[in-house]
């Protein structure tokens, strides 16, 4: 299976960015450990702050991938162009989030990409992404 893991904005800062909510490990250092517990199957990973960017890649990948794993970040909350870009794909989508995200700000509980998504994972810090990854290869 090939898969592609979407990172949006300040995810680049994993590792350093509130390590109490997010942890003390850089995404790259995780995908590397990710990588290598599917060695039969392709993970590549794609990170922008900027909105179009990801809708760009969203299109880009999805009539030619498996699926996408994406963690849309703060756009999660906000991006009716996300959620169209996903809904316009033939390849499954699972949202992703490392904190949990409805133990957190009321703004937070909602996603606008939700509804748009095979399905969701919050709340197992970066394990969320290893979860995603099973949903996709187990799953039709």
């Amino acid at each position: 299976m090939k898969i592609l893991i979407i990172n949006g904005p300040n995810l680049n800062l994993l590792g350093k960015r509130e390590p109490g909510v997010y942890g003390l490990k850089s995404f790259e250092t995780y995908l590397s450990e990710l990588q290598a517990l599917y060695p039969d199957h392709t993970l590549d990973y794609f990170q922008s702050n900027v909105e179009g960017e990801l809708i760009d890649k969203i299109q880009e990948a999805g009539f030619r991938i498996d699926g996408i794993i994406l963690n849309a970040g703060g756009y999660t909350h906000t991006s009716v162009a996300l959620a169209d870009a996903i809904a316009a794909i033939p390849a499954p989508v699972v949202e992703v989030h490392i904190s949990n995200i409805f133990k957190r700000e009321d703004f937070r509980h909602v996603s606008m990409i939700g509804g748009s998504c095979k399905g969701s994972i919050s709340g197992f810090g970066l394990d969320s992404y290893r979860l995603a990854v099973e949903s996709l290869l187990h799953t039709p």
